[in-house]
Parts: structure tokens; sequence; C-alpha cells
């Protein structure tokens, strides 16, 4: 039996995951591990629905097992999210392959790549097009597109994540084989959701719009939780701007400086448009350069309200995942712990209490294990998430146990 990992944020939850879940059963027995993003997304966005709600539709569609990427990778740029989703993977001493899907069909073209990235000569010129005021992304496609076919190929985002994963894999020693689903239905960013497989950007939207969305545009599961949302529970992250600044107002220069993301004078630019910005979008907007797409000033907005500095990321993304933390499981995913437990080398947790309680995470940061201070920025990117919403749902990491499906 084929132990297979997947890697995703399903926000939310959609046809095209599902489609992805049935593609992995047609290929032969195999359970089915996904490791999600938690209340934060890789965009630097509040997921749509909390992650347990997330799991718990991911489990009603077939997923076995849906484990928590830490927020330290979740949150991060493609390269640092696919490296640790990737290990987190390779760490439960279980996993037999990798499923992701991609807009490519042609992994050989896609593994050739992934291996160009790595070759110290692209390193180089990339790290050079980066100083001169490139996005790692465009500098990425800079760097590998050598004909039009490639360009097409670099320009589409779950190819560039499948280029990541691939990637990851190459640097782990191949702990598992990859298995390329070639991705239906709308496009990634496509808004039109009146379409096969509407793409979660559509879905967030119709949400926001307060639309109904068709029961056949849904996995039953995600159309359930839809139907029973208050448009009051959406997130909405301008709720944190004026969090965010009053932390501008009341820090220091140099520890603005010292936050992961900031570099080259960007506080500068973040103070600047923070006074005037009447929006969290605004803002984002306002920031956001050639250089720095919205996404990482997204991203950096977020570690400078959890105070996650430069050193603090620097050791974290050294240890990669410490833990595996459960959110949901089918009863055959349930049977999957006790092998976790004894072939893994990280712990599972099931009870966040065990390894960090809420009056631990309060004292000095200098005082917590590199794995408490990992657990830490979770529960507190959960509380923060909660911020968002006008109407929360007052669950946190230390009350919420994992979800168990009888079916």
């Amino acid at each position: 039996m084929e132990i297979t990992g997947i890697i995703a944020e399903y926000n939310p939850f959609h046809l095209g995951h599902l489609y992805q879940i049935e593609k992995i059963r047609e290929q032969g027995d195999s359970l089915v591990i996904a490791v999600m993003s938690g209340s934060f997304t890789q965009r630097g966005e509040a997921a749509v629905f909390d992650k347990w709600q997330r799991a718990q539709c991911a489990v009603a569609s077939g997923c076995d097992l849906v484990l928590e990427l830490p927020f330290v990778f979740a949150c991060r740029s493609a390269q640092d999210f696919a490296r640790g989703a990737v290990t987190l993977l390779q760490r439960l001493g279980i996993v037999t392959q990798l499923a992701f899907g991609a807009e490519s069909r042609d992994l050989a073209q896609l593994k050739e790549l992934a291996m160009q990235m790595d070759d110290p000569a692209r390193q180089r010129e990339l790290h050079e097009r980066i100083a001169a005021g490139a996005s790692y992304a465009q500098a990425l496609n800079q760097v590998l597109a050598a004909d039009m076919e490639t360009t097409r190929l670099m320009q589409q985002p779950n190819n560039i994540l499948a280029l990541e994963y691939l990637r990851s894999l190459c640097r782990l020693n191949h702990p598992f084989k990859p298995l390329l689903i070639q991705r239906q239905g709308a496009a990634y960013h496509e808004k039109a959701l009146h379409v096969p497989k509407a793409s979660a950007t559509a879905i967030r939207q119709a949400l926001y719009r307060q639309e109904d969305i068709p029961a056949d545009l849904l996995p039953p599961a995600t159309y359930d939780l839809t139907n029973q949302l208050l448009y009051d529970q959406l997130p909405r992250m301008d709720r944190l701007l004026l969090p965010l600044q009053v932390k501008l107002l009341t820090s220091r220069l140099p520890e603005l400086q010292e936050c992961y993301g900031i570099n080259e004078g960007l506080e500068n630019r973040i103070l600047a448009h923070a006074k005037t910005a009447a929006s969290w979008q605004e803002l984002v907007k306002g920031v956001t350069s050639k250089r720095y797409p919205s996404s990482r000033i997204a991203r950096t907005l977020l570690y400078l309200l959890l105070g996650l500095t430069k050193r603090d990321m620097e050791a974290l993304t050294t240890a990669g995942p410490l833990y595996a933390r459960l959110l949901a499981a089918s009863p055959q995913g349930k049977k999957l712990l006790r092998p976790i437990k004894e072939h893994g080398s990280i712990p599972l947790i099931t009870k966040t209490s065990q390894y960090l309680t809420t009056n631990k995470r309060r004292g000095a940061h200098d005082d917590l294990t590199l794995l408490e201070q990992m657990l830490s920025f979770d529960t507190i990117a959960t509380e923060l998430r909660e911020l968002t919403c006008q109407s929360a749902t007052d669950r946190n990491d230390f009350q919420q146990p994992p979800l168990f499906s009888n079916k």
C-alpha cells in the first residue's frame, strides 16, 4: 500500500482538490496524508475558514490524515513553503510518494528544470538578478526560461510549486517518489465562478460578495460549510491594520529592522504608508514594488505583528519542522498514528499543552526550546486570525482537539 503525501492550503477545499485525491486512488491502494497551511496562507492572507474546518472538509472528501504545516513555513516564499512541507512528510517516516498538481504534464521536463535550479552557475545568476532589483519569481523565470515553452511553464503558479517540491525531494536525496497530476478546471487565479472546478480564488470572492455558490461547484462538505457560514465570520485583514499601526508606533527602529523580511530600508516604506493607509490592502499596495511583490509585503506585515525576527527564522528554518501537528483524521488515518510514532523522527502532537502552555508562551522567548518557539508562532497565528473575524469561534490550539471522523 502507498502512503501518499499531499501539500495544500485547502482555502477552501474545492473540486480540483477532490479530483487530485480521486486520481491518487486510481493509481492503486493508498492512504492520503495532507500537510496543510494553518491560519494564514502562503500569500500572507487569513484563511477563509479556520484550519479545523478546512481539515474536516478534507477528511470528509477523502483525506485520511491532515497535519498542520507550521506557520514559519506556511507563510513563506514558494521555496521555503515547499521545503518545509516536504521535510515534514519525510520526517513522518512512512510516506512513499508525493502527489502534486501542475499545469504541465511533463514530469521529466519539470525534473530537469528543478535540477537546473540548484546548479551553482544558475544560482549565481539568480542572486545577481535579485541584487539588480528582480523579485525571486522574475529572476527564476529569466534564468531558466530558455525558450517560449519554458517561459510559459514558468509563469504558471502550480508549475513553480511543482519545481520547488521536486527540488526539495532532490535535496533530501529522494525520500519518496513524485506523482504528477495535471491540474484540471479553472486556472489558479481564475475569478469566474461558473466554470467546471471553480478556483479557490473564485470561491473566496463569491463568499465575500455573499453570492450563492451552486452545489455542483463544491464538494459536499465544503458546500455544507459555506451554507453554515455567517458573513461576519469571514476574516478581514483590515481588522489587523490598527494593531499593526500601534505596533509600528511603539517600536524602536532597531526592533523593526530585526524583523524577518525587513531589509534595504523597507521599514521606512512601511512606516510612511502606514501613517495614511485606510485599509490593510491599501498599505500592502502602497509598499509593494517591482522588487517586493504584494505577497512578500503581506507576509512581512504579519511577521511584524507576530514579532518574528531574522534570528528566529534562521534558527527555525535550519531546524526544519520539529513536530507533526494533527488536525483531523479518518478511521483509516487514525491507524497511521502508531506507525508515525514508531517510525517518525519528530513528535506527533495531538494535545498542544503537552508541548507548550499559555504561561510558558508568555515567558521569555529565549527560554523556549526551538520546538516551543515554532509552536508558539502557530498558536499566536491562530489567535491573530481570530482577531480578523467580527464573530469569532474562539477556537484555539490549547482547547481544540483533533477532529476524528467516524466514516
